[in-house]
């Protein structure tokens, strides 16, 4: 199956905006493909604001996170993939969700298990006078 990572994001979001308050993304700076401005990671981590007023043009989609930005007064473009997101939550409250790092690779893991791991045994009854 594919990744829920996506649908759970644009999910959060949603429901972060519907509530009045402004969705934030943590994203792992780390990914070559993440395009962020680099003066603001730290410990190759960003915090992203990706409220309606801050993030222009949003697309969250299935494969990236795209929009335009201002940072220190200069409009840039951001493209984060959706994998390098590790958190979405609201600035006021810190409500949101937290993502595994290990999500998208779980299902994989998961069949390649299955295939490998021992059939389990029949359950053995007995009765008891």
């Amino acid at each position: 199956m594919t990744s829920s990572r996506p649908y759970l994001i644009r999910a959060i979001y949603q429901w972060i905006v519907d509530n009045g308050a402004t969705p934030h993304l943590l994203v792992d700076a780390s990914f070559p493909e993440a395009r962020v401005p680099r003066e603001y990671v730290e410990n190759n981590k960003i915090i992203l604001n990706i409220g309606p007023m801050a993030a222009h043009g949003l697309k969250l989609g299935n494969e990236q996170v795209e929009f335009s930005a201002r940072f220190s007064g200069k409009s840039l473009p951001v493209v984060v993939p959706t994998h390098s997101v590790l958190a979405i939550y609201a600035r006021e409250n810190g409500q949101g969700m937290v993502f595994n790092d290990s999500e998208d690779r779980s299902t994989e893991r998961k069949d390649v298990t299955e295939q490998n791991a021992p059939k389990p045994q029949r359950p053995k009854l007995r009765v008891v006078k």
